[in-house]
């Protein structure tokens, strides 16, 4: 498992955005751990065109906080 810190992928908003409510990242947001093959598709206006996928130690200046 991986630690998830604020700022990182893994707790933001972006983060998996369009199936915000799935399981998998209701619990990397609540335990702030993550598997460590966990790739999701960052939501961020500016990344949604090229379909980025990002880890969730990833990160960026775009980190917006989600809530828990």
């Amino acid at each position: 498992m991986l630690n998830v810190h604020d700022g990182q992928c893994g707790l933001c908003l972006h983060f998996g955005e369009h199936e915000a409510a799935a399981p998998k990242l209701v619990e990397i947001r609540q335990s702030h751990q993550a598997p460590e093959d966990l790739v999701e598709e960052c939501g961020h206006p500016k990344n949604s065109a090229i379909h980025l996928v990002v880890t969730p130690i990833s990160g960026c200046d775009g980190f917006t906080p989600a809530a828990v």
